[in-house]
Parts: C-alpha cells; structure tokens; sequence
C-alpha cells in the first residue's frame, strides 16, 4: 500500500484528523524530498497518529507578531536526525506544516517581502525593501536567518545579518539605526529547546501592529507551498553582514538606560550574572562593566548552547533558572543576581535581603522598583516637574500589577494600560513621536529630526506636544528605558535593575526594605500567574473552549467569592487613558467582591491558557506589613486554586 493509500486508510479509521490528511495529501503532492519522505514512512510505520496529528493538523500559524512552534518534534525520525551537529542540532528541522521548518519559514520571509514591496510602492518610495535579521543560539537559528536573508535577496530586496546570535533588542535598535524597512528575529524566547519562532518588526523597530499585522498575515496565507522549492537553496552572495560599528551603536543605545551614572562609584554594588546560555553576555557583561560594578559571570551558563543544559527551562522568571547564578552569589557574597533569556529580551533577579539571603523578585517587583527610582531622578534631575505632570506616562499591560499604576499616580504622571505584548507600547511610543512631529512642524514650519534631538530636548518636546515616555514595563520580566529601542530589552535592564540595587545600597538598604517603602505609600500588592499547559491538536480545543466559555457563560462567582464586574475586551469598546479604543482582543478582565482582580487570556507564544491573579491591601504601620503579606498571601493562594478548578471544568465541558 502507497503512503498516500496508508494515510487514507487511518484517516477512515478515525486514527487521522480530516485537516492532517487534507495537509499531507498537500505537501506529498507539491514533491518532497527523500529524507522529508523517509521521516513520514517511519511516523506511519510506527503508527505515531498523534505525532502526525500534531504536526499535519493545521498550518503554523503566523499571526499578527509572526509565528513560533516546534523546530523538532515530540518522536524525532531516523531521517530527520541524519548527521547531529555538536550541540545536538538534528540535521533537518521536522517534516511538518505546524511546523518551523524550511517551508514554513521561506514562506513567511515571502509574505513579509510581498507586504513589504506593496506598502513601499503605495508610498512612491522607490528603494527595495530591506530588512535586518537577528537571531539566537536556538536549534536552526543560523540556517533559518541565512535562509530567510537569501530568500530575501532572491526577491529582489537588501537583507543584513549579524555575523553570530544578537539579542532581540538590538534587532530592534538597528532595524530604526539603518532606517531598514522592516526586522526579524529568529528566536523562540524562553520556550523550551525544541522550538524556534519567527518574530517580524517594521520599520520603527517595533514589533508589526495594524495595519501591518493583518496585511502580512494576507500575503503569507497566499503563498502556495509549490513556490518554496526555488528558495531552498543558500545564497548569501547580495546579503550584508554588519560589523563593530552596529554593535558599537546599539551599545551606546542601551547605555542611555542608566538616569544618574554616578550613583554607581559610592555604592561599589556586586553583580552576578547569567544569560542561560543564551546572548545576553554578548551585550549585557560589557555594559554592566562600563558602569564599574563588580561583575561575575555563572561559568557554567555562559556556553551558547541550544540544548540549555543546565535548567529544566531558560526563562528567567524560574527560581530553577537561576539557582547556579544564586549559588555563586552566596559564594563571593555578591548583593544583585540577574539572568536574561535566550534572546535577551527579559531579564529576572534575585537580591541581598537584610537576612543575608537571596530573595527572588517578580517581574513586577521588578518593574516598579524601577518606575519608583525613573520617575523620582527624572524630577530630580528636572527632565520632568518635581509636581508632576500629565504629559509625561509610564506605559504598561493590564496584566501587569496596579502597583505601578499607584506608584504613577502618587507621583502626579499619567499611566497608560495596553494589551498584553511590548508591540502595544511600542505602539503607544509611536504615537507619541507622531504627535510631536506633527506639532512641531505645525508650530515652526520645518519637520523634527526626532532621532538626532537630543534626549533631554526630545522629553520637554514631548511635554510640549505630545506625552512624554517615562518608562514600559509588563509583568512577564519586559522593561523598556527609552524610545531608542521598540521592545522590551534585557541588556539595558541589567543596567536599570543594576542602577537601583546601586541607589538602595548606598542609602545603607536592602532591595525588599526599598520594596517596603513603596507598600507603605501605596499599600500591599501581590499577584500570582496560573499556566494551564495544553499542548497538540487537543489541547488547542481546550484553550478554545475555556476563551469561548468565558465570553458565553461568563463566570458569577469562584466558590464563595463573587464576580462584582466582567469586561470582554474582544466585544466590549474599552478605551485607554489616553483616550484610544484599545484593539478587540480575546482578553478578559474579572473584578470579584473581594477586591482582587484576574486577567485570562490565551497565550500568544506558548500553548497555554494564562491567569493573571492581583490582591492588594491596605497598610497602616510597618509593624503591621509581615502579617498584611500573610493574609494576602494565604487569600491569593485560596483564589487562585478555584479560579484554576473552574478553568479545568470548563477545558473538558
């Protein structure tokens, strides 16, 4: 019996979903190559139905930021190993239309182009379309990046590459830097080893958002699989590759980050850090050096290795993650631990308490330390009215803690709430260089160089005109300085995070005694996240149902907790606080009786259904914050778990 036969056959036996066979009927049919074949024969030989399912039983989608998803599969075929490279890559990415591989990726980078040619002739701007990729130390990284950057050129477009992994923000950067056309990141972030992504900016550096996002989308869905095979072939012949000086200037970017250099020399702060084998020491170690920190880099982590040996996960936000870096923090008794993921975009930290041991800080402990430290030096420094001022705006998520939003308000500057994803406050900083520009030329009769003015004129031009951005952050351990760099960036919150443990240090503090300071003022806050992992063909059926359910059969009450307010921000019209319609979103936004409230969305990046649990209480005295952080704590963790049954019940309804 054929392959195709055989396929036909578990298909009619209920052992094959209609939409895997329509897609391997698909791609046998557009010609495959003989390891491509080989890999399929050994999946039907062994009867792996629900590997085929997972792979077959739709195409990888590319949504509106680009797409991510396995490089290499649950069963991993004898073809698709061939020869294993040293760090374990396989010698082929595998066989698959939910797939990254060669046919996926070409065919993304073509719609990207097609987007790309259509918007700059609607323009009448005659340039060819340029782009900038970067990538990380991932399982195929490099041969995706050379390939895309050759499909590019064969085009007809000018494609730049780094000589070796780059972090994501500096993709960012030198996309704007260059005045390129468009960016793409080959990077997976802080998934496990098995998977890649494809991650695709315009032309400000940011992250694509409408009307891009959808017009990509369009052109990549037009792509027919039978176009791919003339791109398979390398050829780098027309593509550059940057050297020092691109590196040199995105340095000089993310130095920006630090506000007062000078709280560095009194405080003599020391610094473990680790990349988790990924890029972050490219860009983070020489930075954190020029600021004069004591600095010591986790040897063991320090390899770039796709496998990431040494965690059971590379992301940051894990105690796991970061135990190597903590251990030898308490060797050299060192004040600051800091890791970055693998593409160097979020950075997570533990630090000295006055019990002399580490304590690990969320991603929204972290961002308003932060915001409490940049809004205080900028009235300090006179970049903004030591009252205050409605013209300058911390931006963040609606996911991220309200503690920033007090810490905001109390200090007299407006705070913005996006959707989940730095593309959104990237987004919001657009807009703000927009309404400057547009002021200032409207004022004076001559357009603004707003990349060549100087920071400190840019922000009281922006005071001026339009609003000032103090500072993004999102509680998935995602900070952003300044407008320099369009997404959230890890090397310059090294030097952010660094920069604050300096300033507590020399005030003879702790970090979580600074921490204590800012509850006082505004009260306790407190959040827990619930990841509900349902990965395959199956478990994307269970996200859909818990999001379908949510919106159909909205919740009343967890247990004997009721709900007192329920926003559907994919058919309610909610607007931000600077007055724009926030875009339709299957994100949800529950208040219960009491006073916490929770955030359930799907995850974008991962096959995931997240909750975003807040608490917060009010604080009288110090004496009285140990037994606060208990109470809250203990009512948290009481919530979180009948949120958490109530979503398992509606997965499997």
């Amino acid at each position: 019996m054929s392959l195709l036969a055989t396929l036909q056959t578990a298909a009619a036996a209920g052992q094959l979903l209609p939409s895997a066979l329509a897609n391997l009927q698909t791609w046998l049919s557009a010609g495959l190559p003989a390891w491509a074949t080989a890999s399929l024969e050994e999946l039907v030989a062994k009867q792996q139905w629900a590997e085929l399912n997972d792979r077959f039983y739709r195409d990888l989608e590319f949504g509106t930021g680009g797409m991510r998803g396995r490089t290499i599969g649950r069963v991993s075929t004898a073809a698709e190993q061939g020869q294993v490279g040293p760090m374990g890559t396989p010698e082929h990415a595998a066989i698959g239309s939910n797939i990254l591989n060669d046919y996926t990726l070409v065919r993304a980078t073509i719609g990207l182009f097609r987007h790309t040619a259509a918007y700059l002739k609607a323009k009448g701007d005659p340039r060819l379309p340029s782009l900038v990729i970067a990538h990380d130390v991932r399982h195929f990284s490099r041969h995706f990046c050379e390939l895309a950057a050759s499909a590019w050129s064969r085009l007809g477009g000018q494609a730049y590459i780094f000589d070796g992994p780059r972090s994501t923000p500096q993709l960012s950067f030198t996309v704007r830097h260059l005045g390129a056309n468009c960016g793409v990141v080959i990077t997976a972030s802080h998934n496990p080893p098995h998977d890649n992504g494809f991650k695709a900016y315009f032309d400000d550096g940011a992250q694509v958002v409408a009307p891009h996002d959808k017009g990509i989308v369009s052109e990549v869905n037009k792509v027919a699989l039978g176009e791919l095979q003339a791109y398979f072939t390398k050829d780098l012949s027309r593509v550059v590759t940057l050297g020092e000086s691109a590196d040199a200037a995105y340095r000089k970017a993310a130095a920006t980050a630090v506000v007062d250099p000078s709280v560095f020399k009194a405080a003599k702060l020391k610094v473990a850090f680790t990349s988790i084998h990924g890029v972050g020491n490219i860009m983070s170690i020489p930075l954190l050096r020029e600021t004069g920190v004591e600095l010591h880099e986790e040897p063991d982590q320090a390899v770039h290795d796709p496998r990431f040996p040494t965690v059971k996960s590379p992301n940051p936000e894990n105690a796991e993650a970061l135990s190597l870096a903590i251990k030898l923090a308490d060797e050299k008794g060192l004040d600051l631990v800091m890791a970055t993921d693998p593409d160097c975009d979020r950075m997570g930290a533990a630090v000295r308490g006055k019990d002399g041991r580490m304590h690990l800080l969320t991603g929204n402990q972290i961002g308003a330390l932060m915001t409490e430290y940049r809004i205080s030096r900028y009235k300090e420094l006179g970049i903004i009215p030591k009252a205050g001022t409605d013209r300058a705006a911390l931006v963040k998520t609606f996911v991220t803690t309200a503690l920033q939003d007090e810490i905001a308000r109390s200090h007299g500057v407006k705070f913005v709430n996006t959707l989940t994803g730095f593309k959104w406050i990237a987004a919001k900083i657009r807009g703000y260089e927009e309404q400057l520009k547009a002021g200032y030329l409207a004022k004076h009769g001559v357009a603004l160089d707003y990349n060549a003015t100087p920071f400190a004129s840019r922000a009281k031009l922006l005071q001026e005109f339009s609003t000032f951005y103090l500072f993004g952050t999102e509680e998935s351990y995602g900070y952003l300085a300044n407008d320099l760099v369009r997404d959230k960036d890890g090397n310059s919150a090294c030097l952010m995070l660094a920069e604050v443990c300096a300033h507590v240090k020399s005030r003879g503090l702790t970090v979580p005694e600074y921490l204590d300071e800012i509850y006082l003022r505004t009260g306790y806050y407190l959040e827990g996240v619930i990841n509900l992992y349902y990965e395959g063909a199956s478990g994307a059926a269970k996200i859909k149902r818990i999001l379908d359910t949510y919106r159909s059969d909205s919740p009343k009450a967890f247990g004997d907790v009721g709900v007192t307010k329920f926003e559907d921000f994919g058919r309610q019209d909610i607007r931000d606080s600077d007055g724009e319609l926030v875009p339709k979103q299957d994100l949800y936004l529950v208040t219960l009786a009491n006073g916490y409230t929770f955030a359930a969305r799907g995850s974008g990046t991962e096959p995931k259904m997240k909750f975003y649990v807040f608490a917060k209480a009010p604080v009288k005295s110090a004496a009285e914050l140990p037994a606060v952080k208990a109470a809250v704590k203990a009512e948290l963790d009481r919530v979180k778990a009948l949120i958490e049954a109530d979503a398992q019940r509606r997965a499997e309804s």
